[in-house]
């Protein structure tokens, strides 16, 4: 026997229902750009420790350590994905038990323990113990960014009041000026820390980084009577998991979308959006169906009748999957900064003047000055120019900015390819090609326009995601979408390494493998082609997706709709 249907809506009213209501329309003593602020700045604090710490790290393992490259290659491959996958852990605790700042006290804590350890293991511990000294406090440092990582931006974001619409405005602000903070916290680690380990001592280096962590708790701290802070909305995952276990209960029932006054509505809705019913997934609305076995039943079963706005969290969160998905190779084409790129400069002319030579890495470095150019040019001249021609609040929607870098990518990969062919057709011509460690007769300049490619498409893409992620995930699970963004780093990076792995293995079985050793006998051209052509049919992918893509859509106080 089917479910037999009922046409009722089932409302629950409590006294305070307007409370919000009045609320907002008091001025706000906490929140905004003087909470923010202080936020920001330990983000920076943050990003300076990492990428002081992760910039070098092979140096350390390899040179004080002893490591042979491959074992310290996969030691630091290890370490940096054991810190892209804790965020979804700490997420989970800051979402179901702590709340955000609670969870970023107890991370900075660990994150600032972790560093102070690693200082002593350089230092003050005997030879014999330092390496597994040194290798534990890299793994507290790990936790720590489990903790740090997606809940620092999504409580930054907090600050400002959606229901505010200057506050509104600000966000997206925001995150385009949070981009800028973290990047001028990494290129200040990239000048400062890095030089001091290769110059002065480790311990000197690991010291300043231990300082700086130090000195942000006690700023973030000093913010405490300012901010906004939202406590735990209890586990996400349990949120969803009744939706498709109440949806697979009722699955007989007929009636879904467009039948008005046959679902479960629930008012108390605190401190979250109404959100309006929605199209897509039709399948979950028959979660928020009432049969006549709800209406008998005194005591609602949360695994089988859930609310309207339960069951459009759960969609949002499925829009985004395709999403997560699709920006993948976006992470696989940016690893290259660090591996391929830097290996094409340590074979070309790098000479400034008569003694000083331009390391290859630190082309690196354009990259972050640019978002620091790029970004406020995004935000204070392209967005309020496009707002004129689209009407949009943002210039133009998260997912065309996303779009954009995508493309500029695949491009930057075209243009690197045609550059590593006349730098192998000028080692061919000069008779290099069996002398992989001569130096080529060709600037290192050349590779600039791929390294600045780069970085546009990082300050389009990167910060796309950060605000879609934040904007369109369920309010209690913001930073669950914080940390689903940083994986998409992580996971791109394994991508990469799955497409090196294909390339070799197929190229190996007809003739000589693309990526060996000597640059110049070795077919890097053709690989960068291939992550050219596996990104535009990306890109073709990302586009059918996003034109499908629904944004959130808000139900009002007077019942308008709004995105």
């Amino acid at each position: 026997m089917g479910s037999s249907v009922a046409p009722v809506t089932i409302d629950i009213d409590i006294d305070n229902t307007n409370s919000n209501e009045l609320s907002s329309q008091k001025k706000p003593s906490k929140g905004g750009w003087n909470a923010a602020v202080f936020v920001i700045f330990v983000e920076m604090a943050e990003r300076f420790a990492f990428y002081g710490l992760a910039g070098n790290l092979i140096t350390y393992l390899t040179n004080n350590l002893g490591e042979p490259m491959t074992v310290a290659v996969k030691n630091v491959n290890t370490w940096v994905g054991v810190s892209a996958i804790f965020p979804l852990f700490g997420a989970f605790i800051a979402d179901s038990y702590l709340g955000r700042f609670k969870t970023i006290l107890a991370s900075s804590l660990i994150y600032l323990s972790g560093m102070v350890l690693l200082s002593l293991s350089v230092s003050v511990i005997p030879m014999h113990y330092r390496r597994a000294m040194f290798f534990t406090a890299l793994y507290v440092l790990a936790i720590g960014e489990g903790g740090h990582k997606p809940c620092v931006q999504t409580f930054a974001a907090d600050q400002f009041d959606e229901n505010n619409p200057q506050e509104k405005a600000a966000k997206s602000s925001f995150f385009n000026w949070w981009c800028v903070g973290i990047v001028t916290g990494a290129s200040a680690a990239v000048v400062v820390v890095i030089y001091l380990q290769d110059n002065v001592s480790w311990a000197a280096g690991f010291g300043v980084l231990s300082v700086s962590l130090a000195m942000a708790l006690v700023v973030f701290l000093t913010g405490i009577k300012r901010y906004r802070k939202q406590g735990p909305t209890g586990s996400p995952f349990t949120i969803m998991a009744q939706v498709f276990v109440a949806a697979v209960k009722k699955w007989r029932v007929s009636k879904t979308h467009g039948d008005s006054g046959i679902c479960y509505e629930d008012d108390r809705i605190s401190g979250r959006h109404k959100l309006a019913r929605t199209k897509q997934f039709k399948f979950l609305d028959k979660a928020m169906i009432i049969d006549n076995k709800d209406l008998l039943s005194n005591i609602k079963d949360p695994w089988r009748l859930c609310s309207l706005n339960q069951v459009e969290e759960v969609k949002l969160v499925l829009r985004l999957i395709p999403i997560w998905l699709a920006c993948l190779m976006f992470s696989a084409v940016i690893t290259q900064l660090q591996t391929y790129y830097t290996k094409q400069g340590s074979t070309m002319l790098r000479s400034i003047g008569p003694n000083f030579q331009v390391p290859p890495a630190a082309l690196q470095s354009l990259v972050g000055l640019e978002i620091l150019i790029v970004v406020p040019i995004y935000d204070k001249i392209f967005v309020p120019f496009a707002r004129k021609i689209t009407g949009h609040p943002r210039g133009i929607t998260m997912l065309q900015r996303i779009g954009a870098g995508l493309f500029v990518s695949m491009f930057s990969m075209i243009v690197a390819a045609l550059v590593e062919t006349a730098r192998i057709n000028t080692a061919s011509k000069q008779g290099l090609l069996d002398t992989p460690k001569a130096i080529v007769p060709m600037s290192i300049w050349w590779l600039v326009p791929q390294y600045l490619l780069n970085g546009i498409g990082e300050a389009l893409t990167l910060v796309g995601l950060q605000e879609l992620f934040y904007d369109q995930m369920p309010e209690e699970m913001r930073s669950m979408g914080a940390a689903a963004y940083i994986s998409i780093t992580g996971i791109g990076s394994f991508l990469n390494t799955a497409i090196i792995s294909v390339v070799q293995a197929i190229t190996s079985r007809h003739g000589n493998a693309w990526l060996g050793d000597n640059l110049n006998r070795a077919n890097l051209n053709y690989f960068y082609w291939v992550m050219a052509g596996l990104s535009g049919a990306n890109l073709c992918v990302y586009m059918w997706i996003a034109k499908g893509f629904v944004y959130k859509k808000v139900v009002n106080n007077d019942q308008g709709i709004s995105n």
